[in-house]
C-alpha cells in the first residue's frame, strides 16, 4: 500500500495592514535605503527617489523585505516570493478586515487542505 506524495513546497500568505504614523520618517528610511543600493543602477535609483517622495506605499516597499521573514527558518529555504503595497481604505470594524474569519466569500482558502489558513480580507495588500 503507498501513501499519497504530499509536495514538499507551501504558499505562505501574509497580509499586513500598517498605519504610517511619521510619513517624512519613512520616506527618510527608503532614501536611505535606496542610495544605500550599490547594485541599483543611477537611472533606477533617480526613479525609486521620485517615487517614494510621491506615494508612502512605495516608501514602505523599499524597506520591507519578506525574505526576512523565512530567513533563518530551520529546515526551510525560499524558492519564490513577490509582494506589494498600496495605499487603502481601512475600517477595523468593517467584515471584510477580520482576520479571525475563517473562509473567504471567493473561497480562497479551499485549496489549501485548511492547513494554516484563514481569511486575511483582501488580497494583494502584501
Amino acid at each position: 500500500m503507498s501513501t499519497p506524495e504530499t509536495s514538499r513546497f507551501v504558499r505562505l500568505h501574509v497580509e499586513l495592514v500598517l498605519e504610517i504614523s511619521d510619513p517624512e520618517q519613512l520616506t527618510a528610511a527608503a532614501l536611505t535605503r535606496i542610495a544605500s543600493d550599490d547594485s541599483m543602477p543611477d537611472e533606477e535609483r533617480d526613479h525609486a527617489r521620485s517615487a517614494v517622495r510621491e506615494d508612502e506605499a512605495e516608501a514602505l516597499a523599499y524597506l520591507v523585505e519578506p525574505s526576512e521573514l523565512v530567513g533563518e527558518v530551520p529546515g526551510v529555504e525560499l524558492a519564490q516570493a513577490s509582494w506589494s503595497s498600496q495605499q487603502i481604505d481601512y475600517d477595523p470594524e468593517a467584515v471584510e478586515w477580520d482576520l479571525d474569519e475563517e473562509g473567504g466569500e471567493d473561497g480562497d482558502n479551499e485549496d489549501l487542505d485548511g492547513v494554516g489558513s484563514g481569511d486575511l480580507g483582501r488580497p494583494g495588500v502584501v
